[in-house]
């Protein structure tokens, strides 16, 4: 699959800055250029943002942070760089003028992306030397958790660049839809433009405030299109008879006048104040950084609430997520390899998210559960057991667990494990992890657990190969030496 190797970003603000953090979080060295004088402080507090949300979103192993590098000049930041994404404000002879300036300055292969919201790819490559290599990649505010990116190619873009931006997005875990016919404001923007304009009329005729207005979509219909859009949302509505028969009992109020989408609100001072009035009331003293984190916390349940989806098979945003979990880990297996074998594994990094924590404030049962055996995965594979390994037909399965709970592990909280091998012979594992609060050591569960080698396709225990058992013995060697940890063989109700 095709890789970004270089990014450079020019324009540093809201979208900017996500964009630079989800190159870097994915890897990607990021050449910045941004005159603004406080262009570093902005795109720092962004990244911040980015990697706590990212540390609640999945405990795959995470590449190494990309270099990120802020340059005197525009040339200076794109002459290397293969993917450009301009973010600058939305006028268009500003990007006019930063796209001919980009297009001169950067390698003739390189791809340059414009955030733009609405402006037609068309008008922003007029001036260029090599328009064929211009588009729009359209993302979503946060960009660094939000997958979706438009890809709307102009007249003089060529279907080779569409390609190649779209095979560049989901080695970063995001997903290009390519808009067939460039429009203003493309698809998304449209969708929005048009519920917005019923809403300020919804507030100017003072129907609802805008708290009013906000629960309706969060508490319904909003909760409905972050799994299944707007189609298959009703299509279901149609029941059995399916799209066909809702269409027929619905469309007809489509021709009643019941709405104001083609008329414009006029947003004079005192529409302006009502909203602004009501937005400040609905917030109640939160600021915009403490905003951002929670929107977070909430996308990052969401994503992985849909992660689990069909059958853990992933679902909407949840697949894309789970796919590029799997690209990570598979990249990852060599990465995560510990310097010291001969001490306990450090295995797993993570923070505890929000769709981890139960009514009492705490990391739910099985999560710690999940983390125990995210820590025997990540031992597999350091003895070769992978995913090419299991889909030749042989794996290890669990066939006991013994988890004690001795602290209380609260939401962000950053946490690690540890697995000691107690022993091992051609066909058993017996680990012992322990989860620890990363800032104080301290242990907060311990699981000991038995692991058996199996043929998968026979549905039997099976004798490990050679080459595993090999990866296995330096490391049973040394953790023989190691003193027996507390809990090991203790059982249910056991007196200290």
């Amino acid at each position: 699959m095709s890789k970004i190797n270089k990014a450079a970003c020019v324009g540093g603000g809201v979208i900017g800055g996500g964009w630079i953090a989800r190159f870097l979080l994915a890897g990607i060295d990021v050449d910045v250029f941004d005159p603004h004088p406080e262009a570093s402080r902005i795109v720092g507090e962004v990244i911040a943002n980015a990697e706590r949300a990212y540390a609640m979103l999945t405990g795959a192993p995470q590449p190494p942070r990309g270099k990120l590098t802020y340059c005197e000049t525009l040339e200076e930041a794109v002459v290397d760089a293969d993917w450009i994404q301009e973010s600058v404000p939305e006028r268009l002879d500003l990007k006019r003028k930063v796209l001919t300036e980009i297009d001169a300055a950067c390698r003739p292969d390189a791809l340059i992306g414009s955030s733009t919201s609405g402006l037609l790819p068309t008008d922003l490559q007029r001036d260029m030397r090599f328009p064929e290599r211009l588009f729009v990649a359209h993302p979503y505010n946060p960009v660094y958790l939000l997958p979706l990116v438009e890809i709307v190619g102009g007249e003089k873009t060529s279907h080779g660049t569409i390609k190649v931006a779209m095979e560049k997005l989901p080695p970063i875990g995001m997903k290009g839809v390519h808009i067939a016919k460039e429009i203003e404001a493309f698809v998304g923007d449209r969708l929005l433009e048009a519920l917005w304009r019923e809403a300020l009329w919804l507030i100017h005729d003072d129907i609802c405030t805008v708290e009013t207005l906000d629960d309706v979509i969060r508490y319904s219909f909003g909760l409905r299109w972050a799994q299944m859009g707007l189609f298959q949302t009703y299509r279901i509505a149609g029941g059995e008879a399916g799209m066909r028969h809702f269409l027929a009992q619905f469309g007809p109020a489509l021709q009643w006048n019941w709405t104001k989408l083609m008329d414009v609100v006029d947003l004079d001072d005192a529409l302006v104040e009502k909203i602004g009035q009501q937005s400040d009331e609905q917030v109640d003293g939160l600021s915009i950084r403490e905003l951002e984190r929670i929107r977070d916390e909430n996308l990052v349940g969401i994503l992985q609430a849909l992660k689990g989806g069909h059958g853990g098979k992933g679902w909407g945003a949840g697949k894309l997520l789970k796919d590029f979990e799997h690209t990570l880990w598979t990249a990852g297996g060599s990465r995560k390899h510990p310097e010291d074998i001969a001490r306990p594994l450090r295995l797993v990094e993570a923070n505890v998210s929000p769709a981890w924590v139960d009514y009492n404030g705490h990391m739910t049962e099985h999560r710690y559960l999940q983390v125990f055996g995210d820590t025997s995965d990540a031992l597999l594979r350091l003895i070769g057991v992978d995913f090419a390994y299991v889909e030749r037909g042989h794996s290890y399965y669990t066939v006991e667990t013994h988890i004690r709970h001795l602290g209380e592990a609260k939401l962000g909280q950053a946490i690690h494990s540890t697995c000691q091998l107690l022993s091992a012979d051609e066909k058993r594992l017996h680990l012992f992890n322990t989860i620890h609060d990363t800032a104080t050591g301290q242990a907060i569960a311990t699981a000991e657990q038995m692991l058996l080698h199996v043929d998968a396709k026979a549905g039997k225990a099976a004798l490990a190969p050679g080459e595993v058992l090999s990866k296995i013995k330096p490391i049973s060697e040394l953790h023989a030496k190691l003193p027996i940890p507390d809990g090991v063989g203790r059982h249910v109700g056991q007196k200290r």
